[in-house]
């Protein structure tokens, strides 16, 4: 343990500080199920399911197993040079989850590499050079992809790439004019941004894609109207665009259905899925439907570690736990138990703004009690208490000021009564702190 302490103290000389200076940093040793126990001795309740990745729970029996099992046989797997029975289970089990005839596969390592793979397979497809995304979303840090993402302007800086992206604004009801009915406004406003861009800047026959979180992820847990992502559809099908989903963090069960395109009624040509898929080992997937991806031939795009034999295996293993312990029923029910007691701690705190919530996706708005405003310095005070007090959760939006809920989706009622639990009390150890 005196080795692993100074390892902790030498962090900054080993470390880049892009990767060690994120919040908490906090040192663990073992992680379980809806728990991370940390080097102190103590046990942490985690709702930040690794950035919405250990869907079915840290170090779920069932996956470990699979893991080491198919270790055993295969540690890597360059698929195409060698095949391998777990990249076409996989395959094959996938399609029967996802939205319509998204039945065909692009496997590699990470959301941003989805994402690349979907905005390539969207251009090469459709001969077109522009893409549209929306303000706000988040989709990756790879140039290709960071020309897409705008949830904060630090990710760009100094780092502007050179992408031919145009942006329209993201659905967002708290910004609608006082006295306009919200759903109306925002769908109105985006038939209105879209004819200006295509009547003013370019062309929508030179547009391959629009690409877009069903649900804003770290730009703050914005939950669009459906009616608007329906519009987006309508929109893309007038033109001959292609409709890609980041589903990155909304898939496999979060949203409470297997993807958001299900929650929300959406079929995207394209989808981009990561993170959940092998609860914590590098695995992601470019998803279409055979007759896009037949157009898209060898040596257009690749990979050398993508669709790893052992992360396959555990993605495999995810589905089972998914439908064996309906973990999208209790995603729909939990969720909303969470969104209840979350809702009656807003009545005794002011500084709770909005309560975002979709399955155990949720967003807890922190504000200036006086102004309303955002305020995400003491969100960050916040969550130093949370932890404090035993929980852990994490942070979103533009300004920090949106706690961001995502626990396991095999969390209970009483695990997240006990979070809550705690963070009510660190929310009143801060507003104490103001009163001295």
């Amino acid at each position: 343990m005196f080795e692993w302490e100074n390892l902790v103290k030498e962090m900054p000389d080993l470390l880049a500080p892009s990767m060690a200076k994120d919040h908490p940093n906090l040192p663990v040793v073992k992680e379980e199920g809806c728990y991370y126990y940390g080097a102190d001795g103590k046990e942490y309740l985690d709702f930040t399911s690794g950035i919405a990745v250990t869907n079915v729970g840290h170090r779920h029996p069932k996956v470990v197993q699979a893991i080491k099992d198919a270790a055993d046989s295969l540690t890597h797997g360059p698929s195409g040079v060698i095949m391998y029975e777990s990249i076409l289970r996989l395959a094959k089990e996938l399609a029967k989850v996802l939205p319509g005839e998204l039945d065909h596969f692009f496997f590699a390592n990470s959301g941003t590499e989805a994402i690349e793979g979907a905005i390539k397979l969207a251009k090469y497809v459709k001969k077109r050079p522009y893409v549209i995304s929306f303000t706000g979303c988040f989709h990756g840090r790879t140039m290709g992809a960071l020309s897409v993402s705008t949830s904060k302007s630090k990710y760009r800086k100094w780092m502007q790439p050179s992408g031919l992206v145009y942006q329209l604004p993201y659905a967002n009801v708290k910004e609608v004019p006082v006295g306009e009915e919200p759903v109306s406004y925002v769908v109105e406003k985006l038939e209105q941004d879209v004819s200006k861009l295509f009547k003013y800047q370019v062309h929508p026959d030179e547009v391959a894609c629009m690409i877009v979180e069903p649900v804003l992820g770290e730009g703050g847990y914005i939950i669009p109207p459906t009616e608007w992502l329906h519009k987006v559809r309508e929109i893309c099908d007038k033109f001959g665009i292609l409709l890609i989903f980041d589903e990155v963090q909304t898939g496999f069960g979060r949203t409470g259905n297997w993807f958001a395109a299900q929650t929300f009624d959406v079929q995207p040509d394209i989808m981009a899925i990561a993170k959940g898929i092998a609860n914590g080992l590098p695995l992601s997937a470019t998803v279409a439907s055979k007759e896009l991806m037949k157009q898209w031939p060898l040596g257009s795009h690749g990979t050398t570690f993508g669709g790893n034999p052992i992360s396959c295996a555990a993605a495999l293993a995810v589905l089972e736990v998914i439908k064996e312990e309906e973990l999208l029923k209790n995603t729909q029910e939990v969720g909303e138990f969470a969104v209840h007691a979350l809702q009656q701690l807003k009545v005794k705190h002011s500084i709770i703004g909005e309560i975002r919530a979709v399955g155990l996706m949720i967003g807890i708005e922190i504000v200036h009690p006086g102004t309303g405003e955002s305020d995400g310095e003491a969100l960050m005070r916040i969550l130093d208490l949370c932890l404090e007090e035993g929980v852990l959760f994490y942070f979103c939006g533009p300004n920090h000021e949106v706690i961001r809920m995502i626990p396991p989706l095999s969390v209970t009622k009483q695990q997240i009564q006990t979070g809550i639990d705690m963070l009510a009390r660190a929310i009143e150890r801060y507003e104490q702190e103001g009163r001295k």
